[in-house]
């Protein structure tokens, strides 16, 4: 992991604008929010943040999910799977949910997100509140059961022939939250009762508003 990188621009001020945070919510019925999901591949990340964010536009409240393979389609299709690129990952990702946050919406962000300082580097991008650290967890065979990529075959076999593939959870390492806001067990927790807590928890903080 890195420091954040010092900017190389230099005359640039912040430009405040007229539009007011309560002005925000009024139009998207919530508290700009980052919700984050991590975990291990397979654990179910992608499949809750999407049902989460379902069940929130069909509400009323504005919702969007930052997926991590989507964004290596494009923002940070540069990255590698490096320590260090993992980390720029999580950081250029941590400013794109901050700007979703500071429009009024809640953000989505599911990535595997392995390293405990990065998701706290982004946590402290936010002001208290904003930032929910979900812990997606499921058990490492339950994930490989799953494996709906074939990535966890390929990182064994490679690993095998003696040359890993960095694959989180067999050559390259995890680190659990140790204190999330939310903690959904996805071998014992089916998807409508992982999405029925996120949300009771966003009502039950005051980031949604109907």
């Amino acid at each position: 992991m890195t420091d954040t990188p010092t900017p190389k621009s230099t005359n640039i001020l912040w430009h405040a604008g007229h539009i007011s945070a309560d002005q925000r919510s009024a139009l998207t019925h919530a508290r700009g929010t980052i919700l984050w999901l991590t975990g291990l591949s397979g654990c179910g990340k992608s499949t809750i943040a999407t049902a989460v964010e379902a069940a929130l536009i069909k509400d009323g409240v504005l919702a969007y999910v930052l997926d991590g393979d989507n964004i290596r389609h494009g923002l940070n299709k540069n990255l590698s799977f490096s320590p260090e690129d993992r980390t720029e990952n999580i950081r250029r990702i941590g400013e794109v949910a901050k700007l979703f946050a500071d429009a009024g919406l809640i953000a989505i962000a599911s990535f595997i997100s392995p390293y405990r300082a990065d998701r706290a580097a982004v946590r402290s991008l936010v002001p208290p509140g904003q930032f929910i650290e979900i812990f997606i967890d499921a058990p490492l065979a339950t994930c490989e059961s799953r494996d709906p990529k074939g990535l966890y075959k390929k990182a064994r076999a490679a690993v095998a022939t003696g040359h890993g593939l960095q694959f989180t959870g067999i050559d390259a390492p995890y680190e659990a939250p140790i204190a999330p806001e939310l903690h959904l067990r996805t071998d014992q927790m089916n998807v409508e009762e992982c999405v029925a807590a996120v949300v009771e928890f966003l009502r039950a903080q005051g980031r949604i508003l109907l």
